[in-house]
């Protein structure tokens, strides 16, 4: 009996957790970690029956083949960080050879961080292009009492941090669209910069885009000299909405034509989205509050929710 109860001890020990509620990053991921949980259950379970602990050997909670992968964490070493504003970095990883993430437009990895012996875990977008090889880079905002935000801090080059996915995703298509308005508060910006870099780069997609990237003061503004480049394209227009800054008279006169100050508003969407060159659809990203008011104010402007997507 006693030997029957240490069995019983051992299975019990190889059973998967449970993940905790902070280990889900909300971000809709296929598969998410409960999916992940499920399907080692239940070979949990069959092992077990069958009283065959091999058959948990093809059980890998993280792998070192530099494959990014939706079931497993992958680590990856940080090859740079660089500081943009007072609380967002740009952090860039590398990749083995000359490989890359091979990520669709707008798909994003999910981060695992252990704070407080707290496994948590969040999804980031790369701004990278999908096809970007050796490296990817992703943009993070750090807040102050965020838990995520203070593993995050502590990075510094040479660190190894992992990742799974790639997720998600905007199914874009050359010309598919006549123009796409591009709706993004702060690093909601990221899941826009790769479809943007993927309309300039080929010379036989004529899609007009606009983007308005809403931030709360110009200093606050990221990857400036990225989107002041992609802006000189014939088919690109960049707004900026300052819901901090009271007059434009302080901003370099090259930023002064295209930017608003005050928050997005109803009034500006309408003016907005009519002087798109044709009608948009509409590409969203920031928090579930930005989202919501855009949803509206787009819907007050004469754009239903089928010519939307929101990240």
């Amino acid at each position: 009996l006693q030997a029957m109860s240490d069995s019983e001890q051992d299975w019990l020990a190889l059973r998967p957790q449970e993940p905790s509620p902070s280990q889900c990053c909300g971000g809709g991921c296929q598969p998410c970690v409960y999916d992940v949980y499920q399907k080692e259950l239940a070979q949990w379970e069959r092992a077990k029956a069958m009283q065959d602990k091999s058959l948990l050997m093809g059980k890998k909670e993280q792998s070192n083949n530099s494959e990014l992968n939706p079931y497993t964490f992958t680590a990856f070493s940080v090859s740079s960080v660089e500081q943009l504003t007072e609380d967002t970095y740009q952090y860039k990883f590398e990749l083995p050879g000359n490989s890359s993430l091979r990520l669709s437009l707008g798909q994003h990895i999910v981060l695992r961080g252990v704070v407080n012996g707290l496994e948590v875990q969040r999804a980031y977008t790369p701004i990278s292009p999908g096809k970007a090889e050796g490296y990817f880079e992703v943009l993070i905002k750090c807040y102050e009492a965020g838990l995520m935000s203070q593993y995050i801090k502590t990075w510094k080059r040479g660190d190894m941090v992992f990742w799974r996915g790639p997720f998600g995703g905007f199914p874009y298509q050359p010309n598919k669209h006549g123009e796409l308005l591009m709706l993004a508060s702060g690093t909601g910006l990221a899941p826009m910069i790769p479809i943007l870099q993927s309309i300039t780069d080929d010379e036989e997609d004529e899609t007009f885009v606009t983007l308005v990237g809403c931030f709360p003061t110009f200093d606050k503004i990221y990857l400036k000299p990225l989107l002041q480049d992609l802006a000189r394209y014939w088919n690109i227009r960049i707004f900026y909405v300052l819901s901090q800054e009271t007059s434009l008279g302080k901003l370099p006169w090259s930023y002064q034509e295209n930017t608003y100050t005050g928050r997005l508003s109803e009034d500006l969407m309408k003016t907005i989205v009519n002087s798109c060159r044709r009608r948009p659809f509409v590409l969203i990203c920031g928090s579930s509050a930005f989202n919501e008011d855009m949803s509206r104010y787009l819907k007050a402007a004469g754009i239903e929710e089928d010519s939307c997507f929101v990240f």
